[in-house]
Order: structure tokens, then C-alpha cells, then sequence
């Protein structure tokens, strides 16, 4: 994937979650928000690093090396990604996610 189609890829998810957000589905607006900061993460890699991940376990891998403070904000809550498909999320935590994705943008200069 390109630089070009993953900001096309995040500004997409962005805007369907906050559309979700707003309609209070806040399990569909984290599982977005998650979306969202698994192509910033790439987009990041890719520019940074010349490639991007091929799955979650090598993502990790690669933001440990390069970027420790963004590998230790996915480990805090990638447990929450993974629980969206067996419990409901509620609105505090699905907001936690929605700013820390927002500073992340702002942080790495990523138009959103």
C-alpha cells in the first residue's frame, strides 16, 4: 500500500467513526477507532521504514524497535481491540482510544 492510499485509508475510517461515535455505538466506533490507528501505524512504518507490517505480531515487532512509546500505547490497548468482538465497549473507553488516536495525528504530523 502507499503513503497516498493509506491517508485515504485513515481519513475513511476516521470519518466512520465519528459518525458511529455519534450515533453512540461506541463497540463499532472503537472497533473503527482501532482500524484507524492500525493504518496510521503503517503509514508511519512505511515512512519511516520503507514497508509496512503484514500483520499484527510484525507490527508490534517493528514499533518496539523503531517507535517504543506508539509499541507501548498498542500493548496497553490492544487488549480492548480484542475484547470488541465478545463485549460491549462503554463510552470512557472508547474515548480514551478516540484522543490518543487524535494526539497520534497531531504527534506525527499526519493529515487526518
Amino acid at each position: 500500500m502507499t503513503q497516498e492510499e493509506l491517508l485515504k485509508n485513515i481519513k475513511t475510517i476516521l470519518g466512520s467513526a465519528e459518525l458511529v461515535y455519534s450515533n453512540k455505538d461506541y463497540t463499532s466506533a472503537t472497533i473503527l477507532y482501532f482500524k484507524a490507528v492500525f493504518s496510521i501505524l503503517d503509514f508511519i512504518l512505511l515512512r519511516s521504514e520503507g514497508k509496512t507490517p503484514k500483520d499484527h505480531t510484525e507490527r508490534f515487532r517493528m514499533l518496539q524497535d523503531k517507535y517504543p512509546e506508539l509499541y507501548v500505547f498498542l500493548d496497553k490497548y490492544f487488549g480492548i481491540y480484542r475484547s470488541t468482538y465478545s463485549i460491549s465497549i462503554d463510552k470512557e473507553t472508547c474515548d480514551k482510544l478516540r484522543k490518543n488516536v487524535k494526539e497520534i495525528i497531531k504527534e506525527h504530523k499526519i493529515q487526518d
